[in-house]
């Protein structure tokens, strides 16, 4: 059993407890545990057999004592009867935006509500709108919840499916039983949500390779099997598709089914129009199959620079392929700098120093450091006199580490209060080398009211990038109602920069505004909003937006030098440097 699954059934243990209404601090040690496992670096195994978890801040005797359970039997009896008193559909209904586990609990001994379907039942009845603690606005988010819940049912986030398609492509690479294998489908296109991994395989042996597959650990069902293909469920709930092919058909095999099939659509007309056919076999003049070696050799035949498969989509590829005229894409060892993070400070769990080392190691020559304003009670929000304790520490370790041409920047996450103004006078604005302004808070307003209320925020000549732009939780909550193409209009008027912010639940801007952005003049910033050190890998899934969006490395601020910054006007604190 590794860190992820230990870390899931400790998190259900916190729930099930607090649903149960059992102490606060006993569910939230079993929460802190969750997180401290997947912060660890070193092997749970091993700290497990060495009987070390104990040296751990919050892991006492009788938490390591589970844990060895889990690790060692690949089970827990405490967690199986926590399972038996708590009904499950309990836990289904934590998925819901709003409900949190006392009102899973209020709902379970007022209403006798047990799933997901006699809650959405409940709320067309009208239950929760007396209930005491809900209303009639609480039922309907609720309800909007749900139809969220099955608007995206079978949808999974990136990184899930990425972990999972890793290690069963590790796995083959190591058999010896193929030639070549990567993934494909919406995976490989880098896509922010997938519904399944699909992966292609060449060798001589598909039964083999199959075999192979069905045997792997994760695989919990077969769902379907030919000679050379596979389909299989996997514990996580993924659907994994496997393809096996001769190798000389393996560049036309993933190709094909990277996609996008709009893409595929598009070029299988050109290829009419050549007089040629192509399908996931090959291409063809009549009868003759024009050989390839790779997918720059199929891209080739038809006169078109190499897509990469980000940018297949039908998004205007095809033509900008034939005229010479692809982005070169920004790529993540073109990133010098992270500049959204929190702190101690605030609702982040390292220290600033903890952070700057943790950069300085993977090579970046700047951080940003952006705790919450004060209006974010709720996430630590910073007090004018915490502002300053924060500066002079920021000063102190910027002096600390001169020597090793590194730099800490002070920054902020302001929250865009409801009519568009932010929490700080102008004195203590200018105090920062940065901003970011972000919408936390009166997430429903219309969307005349909430466009004016973002775009007057950004006239705000002390807002240096526009967070998170569209407040969207994939899989979770719908963005924001905004008028985006005026956002888009107004940051490029105002030299505000526009953050994708990187956190894989985020994945916001949405790519899809992205090359509207950059044509109206717009920049971007690549963020993490990293609460943690681990977070600060965040990055990469934020690269891969940028690029589905066609963005370079010039379109991105932090794919400068700290110097560089000064270049950008409201980079305030740096330019009186």
């Amino acid at each position: 059993m590794d860190k992820s699954d230990i870390a899931t059934i400790l998190n259900e243990i916190g729930m099930m407890l607090e649903i149960k209404g059992e102490s606060h601090f006993k569910s939230q040690a079993y929460y802190e545990a969750a997180r401290a496992i997947m912060l660890m670096e070193e092997n749970i195994g091993m700290l497990v057999k060495e009987d070390r978890l104990k040296e751990f801040k919050g892991f006492g005797k009788a938490l390591s004592q589970k844990i060895g359970e889990l690790v060692n039997t690949g089970r827990l009896e405490y967690y199986e009867k926590l399972k038996k008193e708590v009904p499950p559909g309990l836990l289904d209904m934590l998925r819901i935006p709003g409900l949190g586990p006392k009102k899973v609990r209020a709902l379970y001994e007022n209403l006798g509500i047990t799933t997901i379907s006699e809650l959405e039942h409940a709320c067309l009845e009208n239950n929760l709108a007396m209930l005491k603690g809900f209303g009639e606005k609480t039922q309907q988010r609720i309800l909007g919840g749900i139809r969220n819940l099955k608007k995206y049912e079978g949808q999974y986030h990136y990184p899930d499916a990425e972990r999972q398609a890793e290690e069963i492509i590790k796995t083959l690479r190591e058999s010896g039983t193929i030639i070549r294998c990567g993934e494909a489908g919406s995976l490989r296109r880098r896509k922010e949500t997938v519904s399944g991994i699909d992966i292609i395989a060449s060798g001589s042996n598909a039964g083999a390779v199959t075999d192979l597959f069905v045997s792997h650990p994760n695989v919990v069902q077969v769902n379907s099997r030919s000679d050379n293909k596979l389909s299989v469920l996997l514990k996580t709930g993924i659907t994994a598709n496997l393809t096996v092919v001769n190798d000389k058909e393996y560049p036309y095999a993933l190709r094909h089914f990277t996609g996008s099939r709009e893409h595929n659509i598009a070029l299988r007309h050109i290829a009419e129009q050549q007089g040629l056919r192509i399908n996931e076999y090959g291409i063809f003049r009549g009868d003759r199959q024009i050989k390839c070696e790779s997918e720059e050799d199929i891209y080739r035949v038809f006169g078109l620079d190499y897509i990469p498969p980000e940018l297949r989509e039908n998004n205007g590829e095809l033509e900008a392929a034939k005229e010479g005229k692809l982005p070169e894409l920004i790529e993540c060892r073109d990133i010098k700098g992270v500049l959204h993070a929190h702190t101690l400070y605030g609702d982040g769990i390292n220290t600033i120093e903890e952070l700057a080392e943790a950069c300085i190691e993977r090579g970046y020559s700047y951080l940003g450091i952006t705790d919450h304003s004060k209006s974010a009670y709720y996430a630590g929000g910073l007090s004018e006199e915490d502002i300053k304790i924060q500066h002079e520490e920021i000063d102190r370790l910027n002096e600390k580490n001169k020597h090793k041409g590194f730099m800490i920047l002070k920054g902020i996450e302001l929250d865009i209060l409801p009519d568009g103004s932010v929490d700080y006078d102008d004195m203590v604005l200018s105090r920062f080398d940065f901003t970011i302004a972000s919408v936390h808070s009166a997430l429903h307003m219309d969307e005349d009211r909430m466009t004016e209320r973002v775009i007057r925020a950004m006239k705000n000549k002390y807002v240096t990038i526009l967070g998170h732009p569209t407040g969207r939780l994939l899989l979770s909550r719908e963005p924001i109602k905004i008028n985006i193409n005026e956002i888009i209009k107004t940051a490029a008027e105002e030299k505000v920069i526009i953050e994708i912010n990187a956190n894989p639940w985020r994945l916001d801007l949405d790519w899809r505004y992205c090359k509207y952005a950059k044509e109206a003049g717009c920049s971007f910033i690549i963020a993490p909003d990293a609460h943690s050190i681990n977070d600060i890998d965040y990055i990469r899934y934020g690269v891969n937006i940028a690029r589905k969006g066609w963005l370079e490395k010039k379109d991105i601020v932090n794919a400068a030098g700290a110097d560089e910054l000064r270049k950008y006007p409201r980079f305030t604190g740096l330019l009186q440097l």
